[in-house]
């Protein structure tokens, strides 16, 4: 594996560990030349899901897109790495299994906002006004009086 940033060629692995699943490994690589550490994930090559745009456009799944949509979401909340990383292996291990070749976006948004409003409702609101496309205050309001009715509910409980 090529080192990112001075381009050696023969990086050595630290550390291993498969994840939960078994569907992937996450490896610590480090650079003998420039001393760098890095981190590379294995993946077993799969058939290509399609997803489906809200315009109809189709597109390769790409996990990537929702970590990053929900690393950005987190920023600056008490959620780690390690959490985040699960909450999209546990996404992706439901789209694989569940759907065959194609999957519309919505689900995916679906999905993602169930798990994240339970480990941060802040990213939850976040990510819900990206995704929901808020056009103005009220429908923001309405959905922050969804998570707190929500809340009267479990402290009811």
């Amino acid at each position: 594996m090529r080192c990112p940033s001075c381009h050696y060629k023969d990086t050595s692995v630290v550390d291993s560990r498969m994840n939960s699943d078994g569907t992937s490994i996450r490896r610590r690589r480090k650079c003998p030349k420039c001393e760098e550490r890095f981190t590379t994930y294995e993946y077993i090559e799969q058939v290509p899901l399609m997803v489906v745009k809200r315009d109809g456009r189709r597109q390769p799944f790409d996990r990537s897109r929702i970590l990053n949509g929900i690393i950005k979401a987190c920023e600056k909340r008490p959620v780690s790495v390690d959490q985040i990383e699960s909450l999209v292996d546990d996404i992706e291990r439901v789209i694989r299994k569940k759907y065959d070749q194609e999957i519309n976006s919505k689900d995916i948004g679906e999905m993602v906002m169930d798990r994240i409003s339970v480990m941060d409702e802040v990213a939850y609101v976040r990510f819900a006004s990206v995704y929901r496309q808020f056009r103005d205050v009220n429908q923001f309001m309405a959905e922050l009086q969804n998570i707190l009715g929500k809340n009267k509910k479990k402290k009811g409980k």
